[in-house]
């Protein structure tokens, strides 16, 4: 395997020129201090030669996105949703079509969630070495070290696949993947702010209304003034604190002021601007859906449900998680609509067996 560092855009460009009907694609990035991942290293498996391209290069994002958009040719990556992410932000475009072979290799019975050093392990029986897990990817020059580890990354990628889509093609699950790719794209695509963060924070389940609204105020505020400056949620303010304010609101400014001065890693500087957003109405805070309580789901249709699941699962010789995770269920059963993740292939599969549990 032949490695090449490219940090010149008209260097990347000379080697996109007449490509394969397939490239391994893989990234490198460092999401420790920004709202969005930076993209460190981008490498591209082509043939026998893999490239260690440079995207903090002016001009470079500009040349992968070419690569990215090209629809002629397959990109195959292995989970890549953060790798989507990266290239959505620094290129404004997306690898498609796509082959991720971690989603190919649960659907082809190898196991769910396996990652890339073990799935080519148990399936090419080579070993590759985890020494760089950790690297700093934004240092230049990269070492000899991260060099390799990083063309490991994408050299067996299309081995991976020809033997992942032979596999899917034998069993008829090929569709499946393609299905699941392109929902995988579409996710990536929407950009757009949760709105409904409050959702996720499970301990406010026990919360009244108001205080799940002012929950609301906070974690809305927290992620648009995170986004527009590319900071962590949790260095504009962490849950805890969140919490704490949505259940036991100050009485004016000067106390919040106070709890702040008082509290380990506290928004001090940010004090207005948090008192502006847990005290200002959203306009449609009034249209909120509440936390769900454990309680708020019938138990026993979701009993049913996930042993619906289990059969399929058995009869299939596949995860569980794989076809309906208990979200996606609870979901189903809290709204009475198939959530996007459980469309396709997956209702196909599961509405006749739904179909008398839900009535």
């Amino acid at each position: 395997m032949t490695h090449l560092w490219i940090d010149q855009p008209d260097a990347l460009r000379s080697h996109l020129v007449d490509l394969p009907e397939r490239v391994g694609l893989d990234t490198e990035f460092v999401r420790e201090r920004t709202w969005w991942p930076v993209l460190a290293l981008v490498q591209v498996a082509i043939n026998d030669k893999v490239l260690l391209v440079d995207p903090t290069v002016a001009g470079m994002p500009e040349v992968i996105a070419e690569l990215l958009r090209d629809s002629s040719v397959l990109k195959i990556m292995h989970s890549p949703s953060e790798d989507l992410v990266a290239f959505g932000h620094t290129c404004n475009a997306l690898p498609a079509p796509l082959f991720d072979t971690q989603a190919a290799a649960a659907l082809a019975g190898l196991g769910a969630g396996l990652g890339y050093q073990k799935l080519v392990q148990a399936a090419l029986g080579v070993a590759l070495e985890k020494g760089e897990t950790r690297s700093d990817w934004l240092r230049r020059p990269l070492s000899p070290s991260q060099c390799e580890y990083a063309a490991d990354d994408v050299h067996h990628l299309a081995a991976l696949h020809d033997l992942l889509r032979d596999k899917l093609h034998e069993l008829k699950r090929s569709a499946w993947l393609e299905e699941d790719a392109e929902r995988t794209l579409r996710n990536a695509g929407d950009d757009s702010l949760d709105p409904w963060p409050h959702l996720g924070v499970r301990p406010a389940q026990d919360f009244d209304a108001e205080a799940q609204i002012r929950l609301l105020r906070l974690m809305r505020w927290r992620e648009v003034f995170a986004r527009e400056r590319d900071l962590p949620k949790n260095w504009v303010i962490d849950q805890a604190l969140a919490l704490q304010l949505s259940h036991r609101p100050p009485e004016d400014f000067t106390a919040l002021q106070k709890l702040l001065d008082t509290t380990p890693k506290s928004p001090r500087k940010l004090a207005k601007e948090l008192w502006v957003a847990l005290t200002t109405a959203l306009e449609d805070e009034a249209s909120m859906p509440p936390v769900r309580r454990d309680g708020d789901i019938d138990k026993k249709k979701l009993k049913s449900l996930q042993q619906a699941v289990a059969d399929v699962a058995k009869e299939l010789d596949l995860p569980e998680g794989l076809i309906a995770s208990r979200r996606w269920l609870e979901a189903l059963l809290e709204n009475g609509e198939w959530p996007d993740a459980l469309k396709g292939w997956r209702q196909t599969l599961l509405a006749p067996r739904f179909a008398p549990i839900l009535g």
